[in-house]
């Protein structure tokens, strides 16, 4: 594709932006109509189920990898070249992170970008939840936490100064992500029969995976035309979340793809629910879930910047292109959130009366 007019005319930071509005926009209509959330897949696995939660999240997930591999092998992509991929991994930071970013998307009832497709519908939880999760985030990343952030990060790094990746590790084909999301992409059309989900959710949840695809895809090409360095990436929402924060609190704004990533995500989910008609005002139910939520964003917003990534960021965007450290924070995720859905369960089952 040539983007070249378009960078001449509007500038490189501006396309950046202008391509992270165009994926958030892409994701937003999706995962709203979909309902494509980990942390629902998560509990409904951690009770002994595979509906139709699972059905949605594996088919985001599998659309994501073979769209994205697809790109690679017909060069609009190139995974070698993804930030993520470039640079030193932390696996004892993917560990530690997933298992909190995992507790903490159950606590909060949505990962941080679940809890932005909710913000948009109106509800009050989710945007008050965010805003704690996109705080704790940048206190993270440059705040009073990065010293603990960094020292956590710094007890296992990945060899040779850049992440695994897992496909060249295992010295398998390059067509081997085509096919593993082939074989998971089956699976979750079965999971979906099985479960009755309607043709057109099914076809919005792949609209996730193929937003992420866009995203590769958009920020590699404006990559490669720039004049000064352009991170290669796509959705994501722990560094974007904090890095929009500033955006809108400091006086030299710079535009980059995660200021138009966010705001794109909200308009897209905004219009979804507009046009579906979900718009509506929703709170917190009490004290007692408003202190879990928050404490489940602050975790959330501590987790991911351990992790390298949220459960989009990490687990599918860094997933599409096979980074190690993404794999095993998806996983930790994954262990982090049955481990609280199962503990609360346990409460809930004890504070029944006899």
């Amino acid at each position: 594709m040539d983007i070249i007019p378009l960078v001449d005319r509007i500038g490189e930071p501006s396309a950046a932006a202008l391509f992270g509005l165009i994926t958030g926009v892409i994701f937003g209509i999706a995962a709203q109509r979909s309902g494509f959330c980990l942390r629902a897949s998560v509990v409904e696995f951690a009770k002994g189920r595979l509906g139709n939660r699972m059905a949605i999240w594996l088919l985001a997930f599998s659309t994501a990898l073979v769209w994205v591999q697809v790109a690679e092998l017909s060069g609009l992509m190139r995974a070698a070249d993804a930030r993520m991929m470039a640079v030193p991994g932390s696996v004892s930071g993917a560990i530690v992170g997933g298992l909190m970013f995992g507790a903490g998307m159950v606590l909060a009832r949505g990962c941080s970008g679940r809890l932005l497709v909710l913000a948009a519908t109106g509800n009050l939880r989710s945007i008050v939840s965010g805003l704690v999760f996109a705080v704790v985030a940048q206190m993270s990343l440059q705040g009073w936490l990065a010293p603990l952030r960094d020292w956590i990060a710094a007890l296992w790094i990945t060899p040779g100064g850049s992440n695994i990746d897992l496909v060249s590790m295992l010295r398998l084909p390059r067509e081997t992500g085509v096919v593993i999301g082939l074989i998971l992409a089956l699976v979750a059309l079965w999971l979906a029969r099985r479960n009755r989900v309607g043709l057109k959710v099914l076809v919005m949840a792949s609209g996730v995976g193929f937003a992420v695809a866009v995203g590769w895809a958009l920020t590699f090409a404006l990559s490669q035309v720039a004049f000064e360095p352009v991170q290669v990436e796509s959705a994501t929402f722990t560094g974007p979340s904090a890095n929009t924060l500033m955006f809108f609190l400091t006086a030299s704004p710079v535009l980059e793809f995660d200021i138009g990533l966010v705001p794109g995500v909200f308009l897209g989910a905004f219009l979804a629910a507009a046009w579906g008609r979900d718009l509506k005002w929703q709170g917190f139910d009490g004290a007692g879930t408003m202190r879990q939520a928050l404490f489940g964003a602050a975790l959330m917003g501590m987790g991911g910047m351990l992790a390298g990534g949220c459960a989009i960021g990490a687990g599918v965007t860094g997933g599409s292109i096979f980074v190690g450290t993404a794999w095993l924070a998806l996983f930790c995720m994954w262990v982090g959130g049955m481990a609280t859905s199962r503990l609360l369960d346990h409460r809930g089952a004890m504070a029944q009366p006899a």
